[in-house]
């Protein structure tokens, strides 16, 4: 329920109803003010002040909802209905019409003028004000000290409304800039968890392709059947990746599920620790042995931790092939109570790498695999740390909350 009732406050549809409703409600209560005061009526202070005694009451009626029509285009037209408005005041006192009620309207559009144009609020303060000086001056009984005594306070009630209109305008500037940084960081986030899914998705199939082609490549005339095994992975690899890519893609393309579009791919995130062991075993294709290691009672965690535990697996794996030139690294998973471990060792370079095993140092990678396993550990609030052993190779540890 308080999900619906946030959603139809924010709605733009919503908002848009209430916002008429106020100005017909305001348009209705403006022509029945002037009804009600520009009727003849008995009361000896108010003789001499409407010359509409030849009009009937339905007539008088009509009159004033015509006079209030103006209103409900303020929305659109703040400007123009400001000086309608002030121009009804003009005319009624030409006429020797003298309503209150155009006053009091002629300072709440004023202040709504001042949200959206501030300058034109000020200019139609200023003819306000003169205005009712004008209008006040013509009765009989007042003089000029009155008339300026009347006009000092409503151009105060202007003030004040030019004010509350300013600071309405100046919040309402905040509230837009700061969802547009919302948005913003929004982007900016995505595009990062997109970036990261890229790398530790096509960094390892690509690592992986490129040692198993350089090593068909050496012993592609002198050892055939070692060849056709690099070529083999090297095909299932791509494949893999290539399906994978899909899945991404097509998650990209359709924020929500569409019934009527067939889905070439599903849309929930690959990869978990259950594909920890297949893992290992196109690894082993690249030329390292993968020993995993399996602590506590294995159980299902929640998407997200699965998989950010997978790629941080696979990431620190890819660095093992393409970087430290060893021939074996160790993965140990661990389940405990309230989350799960992850520890990637290698011994570095033993000196035994095969054919097309590439001799890179950790320096000389992008650097964005560490950066990225970091952020996915800082987003889940664990615990990540990386560097090299004295013994000796590389460490890369994590821990996340489950």
């Amino acid at each position: 329920m308080e999900q619906l009732l946030q959603r139809l406050s924010t709605s733009k549809r919503v908002t848009w109803l209430m916002s008429q409703a106020v100005v017909l409600a305001t348009a209705c209560l403006y022509a029945l003010v002037l009804a009600l005061t520009m009727l003849p009526t008995d009361w000896a202070h108010y003789e001499g002040l409407f010359r509409f005694p030849d009009l009937e009451p339905f007539q008088m009626l009509g009159l004033c909802v015509v006079l209030a029509l103006p209103v409900l285009l303020v929305r659109r037209l703040p400007a123009a209905v400001f000086a309608a408005v002030l121009g009804e005041a003009v005319l009624g006192d030409a006429f020797g019409a003298r309503p209150l009620i155009v006053f009091v309207l002629l300072v709440g559009l004023g202040g709504y003028l001042a949200v959206r144009r501030p300058k034109a609020a000020a200019v139609g303060s200023v003819a306000a004000v003169a205005a009712a000086f004008l209008n006040d001056i013509h009765i009989s009984g007042q003089n000029v000290g009155d008339a300026a005594q009347w006009a000092g306070q409503f151009a105060l009630w202007f003030a004040v409304a030019w004010v509350f209109g300013g600071v309405y305008r100046k919040r309402r500037e905040y509230r837009e800039a700061l969802q547009e940084q919302t948005a913003a960081r929004v982007v900016m986030a995505e595009r990062l968890r997109i970036a990261r899914e890229l790398h530790d998705s096509v960094a390892h199939s690509i690592g992986i392709i490129t040692v198993l082609s350089g090593a068909a490549a050496r012993v592609v005339q002198t050892k055939p059947e070692q060849t056709r095994q690099a070529l083999c992975g090297i095909e299932t690899t791509s494949r893999e990746t290539l399906l994978e890519l899909q899945r991404m893609l097509g998650a990209l393309r359709r924020a929500e599920p569409d019934d009527a579009m067939p889905q070439a791919a599903p849309l929930a995130p690959a990869g978990s620790l259950a594909d920890v062991p297949q893992l290992a075993e196109r690894t082993a294709g690249a030329g390292v042995r993968v020993h995993v290691t399996w602590r506590g009672e294995r159980r299902s965690l929640p998407p997200e931790i699965e998989l950010s535990a997978f790629r941080i697996i696979q990431e620190s794996v890819t660095n093992v092939v393409r970087h430290s030139g060893a021939r074996t690294c160790r993965v140990a998973v661990g389940y405990e109570p309230e989350g799960v471990t992850i520890e990637v060792v290698d011994d570095g370079d033993d000196g035994r790498g095969g054919p097309g095993r590439p001799r890179h140092s950790a320096a000389g990678g992008s650097g964005f695999g560490l950066l990225g396993m970091r952020e996915r550990v800082t987003l889940l609030s664990g615990q990540f740390s990386a560097d090299r052993r004295p013994e000796g190779g590389f460490r890369v540890t994590a821990r996340l909350p489950a």
